[in-house]
C-alpha cells in the first residue's frame, strides 16, 4: 500500500502563485509516474501534468508554462508550483501515483482562486 498527502492548497489572488506538495509513504517502488488532476465543481477530473520515474513531465494544455511539476526523490515528494494563478484554476487538486499496476490517490488539496 502506498499512501499520499497533499499541502499546500489555499486561496490565492489572480496572478499570483502557490506551490503544492504530494507526500508518498508505504511501499515505494522506483518505477512510477506521479501525476496531479483536479477537479472544479461540476466537472470531470482532468489531468493537470505528471512526471515519471525517468524525470519526463507532461501538462496539460491549460497550465503549460504556468505550471511546473517536480520531485525530489528522497522525499518520496513531488511538487506542483503554480504561477499566474487564474480563477479557472480554482478546483481540488488530487495528487495520485502509478505503480506495480496499481492505482493510489490522495484525498486532495483545495486551490481557490479569487479576489
Amino acid at each position: 500500500q502506498v499512501q499520499l498527502v497533499e499541502s499546500g492548497g489555499g486561496l490565492v489572488q489572480p496572478g499570483g502563485s502557490l506551490r503544492l506538495s504530494c507526500a508518498a509513504s508505504g511501499s515505494i517502488s522506483s518505477i512510477y509516474v506521479m501525476s496531479w488532476y483536479r477537479q472544479a465543481p461540476g466537472k470531470q477530473r482532468e489531468l493537470v501534468a505528471n512526471i515519471n520515474s525517468a524525470g519526463t513531465t507532461t501538462y496539460s494544455s491549460s497550465v503549460k508554462g504556468r505550471f511546473a511539476i517536480s520531485r525530489d526523490n528522497a522525499k518520496n515528494t513531488v511538487y506542483l508550483q503554480m504561477f499566474s494563478l487564474k480563477p479557472e484554476d480554482t478546483a481540488v487538486y488530487l495528487c495520485n501515483r502509478k505503480q506495480s499496476s496499481m492505482d493510489y490517490w490522495g484525498k486532495g488539496t483545495l486551490v481557490t482562486v479569487s479576489s
